[in-house]
């Protein structure tokens, strides 16, 4: 009978023990905030949860406003956009992951305005231009 009730406290005790590894194995799998709004500013993170991969301003209905920048996984500044209410309005430059720009231009009321360049990988430009500057 010892033997028995012996048996059976270890069987508890090792039951006890895997569950809590397993709550630890759990626990660690539960997926990170990525994705954050302070004070008006949204801030998204890359999957290590620390460097930011996009951040900018928002406005009273939680629309873009304002700059709104995007990193790479390293911290370069990738591009950036302004937005009014939602909509894009004003300059645009995205760069290439080298940091040289890739295109720079302006929308107006998330239309494409004006002169737009396109730089290509040998730092040639190409202009395009969409007009509505009037």
């Amino acid at each position: 009978m010892k033997a028995l009730s012996l048996i059976f406290a270890v069987s508890v005790l090792l039951m006890s023990c895997s569950n809590d590894e397993e709550e630890k194995v759990v626990r660690a799998k539960e997926p990170k905030t990525l994705v954050q709004t302070v004070n008006g500013i949204y801030t998204e993170f890359y999957e290590d949860g620390k460097t930011v991969k996009i951040t900018g301003e928002l406005d009273s209905e939680e629309r873009r406003h304002g700059k709104w920048t995007h990193y790479s996984k390293e911290g370069q500044e990738m591009g950036f956009t302004f937005y009014m209410h939602g909509l894009k309005h004003g300059h645009s430059l995205t760069k290439y992951p080298n940091g040289t720009p890739y295109y720079y231009g302006e929308y107006r009321n998330d239309t494409m305005v004006g002169e737009w360049k396109t730089y290509d990988k040998n730092g040639e430009v190409h202009t395009k231009d969409y007009g509505g500057l009037e």
